[in-house]
């Protein structure tokens, strides 16, 4: 990759936020359980209801291996109504790995404004008319994944500024924060 410098999961995903506008929808990245769908980079909730997935890929290798997923990026509720992938400029070479009904956003850096990245949309998603609407306990299910997060990570702050590591946690299920 000459000359392009590899831009990370926590930029694409902080870039995201902000295209999707964090303001107006509820943007949870990470989701892997608790919500009874399979494993999503970045799962954004829109005002109307209706559900967006974010895949993220960084790597030629990760793209290729999303295609052997066995979910398929396939709600089986029907509750997602864009599937989306963010990958870099230096991947757009590859975008022949991306399923046929997703839409495709590039990232790269503007050198311009120092680490900013920029973020075009290269292909619109394939609109699934059929999916349903989220009720209110499945958009309170999503607020609160993504809440927790907010606490999770403040411990981290905390514990970098005391200079204490945290130890791992191997369970995905497992809530409870270690000192």
């Amino acid at each position: 990759m000459p000359d392009m410098e590899r831009l990370t999961t926590i930029e694409i995903e902080e870039k995201l936020a902000r295209f999707f506008n964090y303001r107006q929808n509820i943007i949870v990245p990470n989701i892997s359980w608790g919500f009874y769908i399979h494993e999503c980079d970045l799962l954004i909730l829109r005002r109307s209801g209706h559900l967006l997935e974010v895949e993220i890929k960084v790597t030629r290798a990760d793209l290729k291996k999303d295609q052997r997923k066995e979910h398929g990026h396939i709600d089986h509720n029907n509750r997602i109504k864009e599937l989306w992938f963010a990958i870099p400029e230096y991947l757009q070479d590859s975008i022949d790995c991306i399923p046929e009904r997703a839409g495709i956003l590039v990232l790269s850096r503007n050198n311009d404004m120092g680490p900013h990245l920029n973020c075009r949309v290269i292909k619109e998603a394939r609109v699934n008319n059929q999916a349903v609407k989220l009720c209110l306990d499945e958009k309170l299910a999503i607020a609160r994944l993504g809440t927790l997060r907010i606490w999770s990570l403040k411990r981290k702050i905390i514990d970098m500024k005391n200079g204490r590591k945290r130890k791992r946690i191997n369970n995905k299920n497992q809530l409870k924060l270690f000192q």
